[in-house]
Protein backbone atom coordinates (compact mmCIF):
# COMPACT_ATOMS: atom_id res chain seq x y z
CA UNK A 1 0.00 0.00 0.00
CA UNK A 2 1.38 3.40 -1.03
CA UNK A 3 0.57 6.15 1.49
CA UNK A 4 0.19 9.77 0.43
CA UNK A 5 0.45 12.68 2.85
CA UNK A 6 -1.90 15.49 1.86
CA UNK A 7 -0.27 18.35 3.76
CA UNK A 8 -2.71 21.15 4.63
CA UNK A 9 -1.37 24.48 5.88
CA UNK A 10 -3.92 26.94 7.21
CA UNK A 11 -5.36 29.07 4.38
CA UNK A 12 -5.04 26.34 1.72
CA UNK A 13 -7.27 26.42 -1.35
CA UNK A 14 -9.86 23.69 -0.92
CA UNK A 15 -10.30 22.83 -4.59
CA UNK A 16 -6.60 22.11 -4.92
CA UNK A 17 -6.69 19.75 -1.95
CA UNK A 18 -9.92 18.03 -2.98
CA UNK A 19 -8.54 16.73 -6.27
CA UNK A 20 -6.08 14.57 -4.36
CA UNK A 21 -8.77 13.22 -2.03
CA UNK A 22 -11.05 12.46 -5.00
CA UNK A 23 -8.49 10.91 -7.35
CA UNK A 24 -6.96 8.70 -4.66
CA UNK A 25 -10.40 7.93 -3.23
CA UNK A 26 -11.56 6.76 -6.67
CA UNK A 27 -8.39 4.71 -7.00
CA UNK A 28 -9.18 2.93 -3.75
CA UNK A 29 -12.76 2.23 -4.78
CA UNK A 30 -12.54 1.65 -8.53
CA UNK A 31 -8.82 1.52 -9.38
CA UNK A 32 -6.17 -0.90 -8.18
CA UNK A 33 -6.78 -0.06 -4.50
CA UNK A 34 -3.07 0.29 -3.81
CA UNK A 35 -3.03 3.81 -2.34
CA UNK A 36 -4.11 5.46 0.89
CA UNK A 37 -4.29 9.23 1.38
CA UNK A 38 -3.99 10.80 4.83
CA UNK A 39 -4.81 14.46 5.52
CA UNK A 40 -2.15 16.07 7.71
CA UNK A 41 -2.69 19.59 9.02
CA UNK A 42 -0.59 22.27 10.60
CA UNK A 43 -3.45 22.92 13.07
CA UNK A 44 -6.26 20.90 14.62
CA UNK A 45 -8.78 23.02 12.70
CA UNK A 46 -7.89 24.67 9.42
CA UNK A 47 -9.63 27.56 7.73
CA UNK A 48 -9.60 27.29 3.95
CA UNK A 49 -9.08 30.26 1.66
CA UNK A 50 -12.81 30.65 1.07
CA UNK A 51 -13.97 30.54 4.69
CA UNK A 52 -14.91 27.04 5.69
CA UNK A 53 -13.09 24.84 8.16
CA UNK A 54 -11.52 21.41 7.89
CA UNK A 55 -10.31 19.00 10.56
CA UNK A 56 -7.38 16.91 9.31
CA UNK A 57 -6.93 13.29 10.30
CA UNK A 58 -3.47 13.94 11.74
CA UNK A 59 -1.35 16.85 12.85
CA UNK A 60 2.07 17.42 11.35
CA UNK A 61 3.60 16.86 14.79
CA UNK A 62 2.07 13.35 14.88
CA UNK A 63 3.57 11.98 11.66
CA UNK A 64 6.94 11.19 10.13
CA UNK A 65 8.13 11.25 6.53
CA UNK A 66 8.92 7.56 7.02
CA UNK A 67 5.15 6.94 7.26
CA UNK A 68 4.58 7.97 3.64
CA UNK A 69 5.57 7.29 0.05
CA UNK A 70 4.55 10.67 -1.38
CA UNK A 71 3.62 14.22 -0.43
CA UNK A 72 0.82 16.31 -1.97
CA UNK A 73 0.61 20.05 -1.31
CA UNK A 74 -2.14 22.46 -2.43
CA UNK A 75 -1.57 26.18 -2.76
CA UNK A 76 -3.37 28.95 -0.92
CA UNK A 77 -3.76 32.69 -0.55
CA UNK A 78 -1.64 35.15 1.38
CA UNK A 79 -4.69 37.02 2.75
CA UNK A 80 -5.89 33.74 4.28
CA UNK A 81 -2.59 33.18 6.10
CA UNK A 82 -1.33 30.38 3.85
CA UNK A 83 2.33 31.37 3.90
CA UNK A 84 2.35 31.88 7.65
CA UNK A 85 1.93 28.14 8.13
CA UNK A 86 3.40 26.91 4.85
CA UNK A 87 6.70 28.76 5.40
CA UNK A 88 7.08 27.53 8.98
CA UNK A 89 10.34 25.69 9.77
CA UNK A 90 8.40 22.50 10.56
CA UNK A 91 6.72 22.41 7.14
CA UNK A 92 9.89 23.30 5.24
CA UNK A 93 11.91 20.60 7.01
CA UNK A 94 9.15 18.04 6.39
CA UNK A 95 9.29 18.82 2.66
CA UNK A 96 13.08 18.70 2.60
CA UNK A 97 13.09 15.25 4.18
CA UNK A 98 10.72 13.92 1.49
CA UNK A 99 13.20 15.08 -1.13
CA UNK A 100 16.20 13.70 0.74
CA UNK A 101 14.47 10.31 0.67
CA UNK A 102 13.68 10.84 -3.04
CA UNK A 103 9.96 10.40 -2.46
CA UNK A 104 7.43 11.98 -4.80
CA UNK A 105 6.30 15.53 -4.07
CA UNK A 106 3.34 17.01 -5.97
CA UNK A 107 2.38 20.66 -5.68
CA UNK A 108 -0.27 22.84 -7.30
CA UNK A 109 0.07 26.51 -8.21
CA UNK A 110 1.77 28.65 -5.52
CA UNK A 111 2.60 25.60 -3.41
CA UNK A 112 5.74 25.53 -5.58
CA UNK A 113 6.86 28.64 -3.67
CA UNK A 114 6.79 26.55 -0.50
CA UNK A 115 8.95 23.91 -2.17
CA UNK A 116 11.26 26.67 -3.36
CA UNK A 117 11.48 28.13 0.14
CA UNK A 118 12.43 24.68 1.48
CA UNK A 119 15.37 24.53 -0.93
CA UNK A 120 14.34 21.34 -2.75
CA UNK A 121 13.91 23.13 -6.08
CA UNK A 122 17.29 24.83 -6.19
CA UNK A 123 18.81 24.27 -9.63
CA UNK A 124 15.78 22.27 -10.76
CA UNK A 125 13.02 22.91 -13.29
CA UNK A 126 9.67 24.06 -11.88
CA UNK A 127 6.76 26.43 -12.38
CA UNK A 128 4.17 28.27 -10.30
CA UNK A 129 1.19 30.62 -10.68
CA UNK A 130 1.36 32.27 -14.10
CA UNK A 131 -1.49 34.81 -14.14
CA UNK A 132 -0.04 37.56 -11.92
CA UNK A 133 0.69 40.88 -13.61
CA UNK A 134 4.40 40.91 -14.47
CA UNK A 135 4.59 37.19 -13.55
CA UNK A 136 5.20 38.13 -9.91
CA UNK A 137 4.95 34.61 -8.46
CA UNK A 138 7.07 33.05 -11.20
CA UNK A 139 9.79 35.65 -10.68
CA UNK A 140 9.69 34.96 -6.93
CA UNK A 141 10.29 31.29 -7.68
CA UNK A 142 13.18 32.10 -10.01
CA UNK A 143 14.77 34.23 -7.27
CA UNK A 144 14.85 31.09 -5.10
CA UNK A 145 17.41 29.56 -7.48
CA UNK A 146 14.87 27.61 -9.51
CA UNK A 147 15.16 26.97 -13.26
CA UNK A 148 11.79 28.58 -14.05
CA UNK A 149 9.65 27.02 -16.78
CA UNK A 150 7.11 29.75 -17.48
CA UNK A 151 4.94 28.27 -20.21
CA UNK A 152 4.34 24.61 -19.28
CA UNK A 153 1.21 23.74 -17.23
CA UNK A 154 2.94 20.90 -15.39
CA UNK A 155 6.66 20.45 -14.88
CA UNK A 156 8.16 17.20 -13.60
CA UNK A 157 11.79 17.17 -12.45
CA UNK A 158 12.73 13.76 -11.13
CA UNK A 159 10.54 13.25 -8.03
CA UNK A 160 8.93 16.72 -7.95
CA UNK A 161 5.77 17.84 -9.76
CA UNK A 162 4.82 21.54 -9.99
CA UNK A 163 2.06 23.33 -11.91
CA UNK A 164 1.11 26.84 -12.92
CA UNK A 165 -2.48 27.45 -11.77
CA UNK A 166 -5.56 25.78 -10.24
CA UNK A 167 -6.80 24.55 -13.63
CA UNK A 168 -4.00 21.98 -13.57
CA UNK A 169 -5.10 20.43 -10.29
CA UNK A 170 -6.65 17.20 -11.58
CA UNK A 171 -3.74 16.62 -13.96
CA UNK A 172 -1.29 16.98 -11.09
CA UNK A 173 -3.22 14.42 -9.03
CA UNK A 174 -3.39 12.03 -11.98
CA UNK A 175 0.34 12.50 -12.63
CA UNK A 176 1.08 11.54 -9.03
CA UNK A 177 -1.26 8.55 -9.25
CA UNK A 178 0.53 7.36 -12.38
CA UNK A 179 3.92 7.63 -10.69
CA UNK A 180 2.68 5.61 -7.72
CA UNK A 181 0.72 2.98 -9.68
CA UNK A 182 0.78 2.75 -13.49
CA UNK A 183 -0.41 4.51 -16.63
CA UNK A 184 -2.94 1.74 -17.26
CA UNK A 185 -4.46 2.06 -13.80
CA UNK A 186 -4.52 5.85 -14.01
CA UNK A 187 -6.27 5.76 -17.40
CA UNK A 188 -8.89 3.44 -15.94
CA UNK A 189 -9.53 5.82 -13.03
CA UNK A 190 -9.71 8.76 -15.47
CA UNK A 191 -12.23 6.90 -17.61
CA UNK A 192 -14.42 6.00 -14.66
CA UNK A 193 -14.33 9.60 -13.45
CA UNK A 194 -15.42 10.83 -16.88
CA UNK A 195 -12.15 12.33 -18.09
CA UNK A 196 -11.32 11.70 -21.73
CA UNK A 197 -7.92 10.18 -22.39
CA UNK A 198 -5.48 12.43 -24.17
CA UNK A 199 -4.62 11.48 -27.74
CA UNK A 200 -1.02 10.58 -26.84
CA UNK A 201 -2.25 8.06 -24.26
Amino acid sequence: MKKICLLLPNGFEAVEASVFTDVFGWNNLEGDGSTELVTVGTREELKCTWNFTVKPEKLLSQVSVDDFDALALPGGFEFAGFYEDAFSPEVLEFISEFDRQEKFIASICVAALVLGKSGVLKGRRATTYNMNPNRTRQLQLAEMGVDLVADEPIVVDRNIITSYNPSTAFDVAFTLLERLTSKENTNEVKKLMGFKRRIDE
